[in-house]
């Protein structure tokens, strides 16, 4: 795996869906109007947690800056910086 890691804080999300538009292949809407990281770990407090490719890198970043939230975030997980 890459060593970028996608941070979802799921309960804040407004479900505008702009990430399932962007990367539909990693986000996805769920039945009660929020989004989805596609495989994710869901932990207790609702967010979410999936260690990603390099190469879904852009796709993903695409998706976190589109969000109108921003609720959506990108962290290198070699030195914990997060890009977005």
């Amino acid at each position: 795996m890459g060593k970028f890691k996608i941070e979802h804080v799921r309960p804040e999300c407004i479900g505008c869906g702009a990430c399932a538009a962007i990367h539909p292949d990693r986000w996805v809407m769920d039945d009660d109007g929020k989004s989805n990281v596609v495989d994710a770990k869901r932990l207790e407090n609702g967010h979410e947690e999936l260690d990603i490719s390099d190469e879904e890198f852009e796709q993903n970043k695409e998706a976190a800056e589109c969000c109108p939230v921003n609720v959506i975030h990108i962290r290198n997980k070699e030195t914990n910086e997060r890009i977005i």
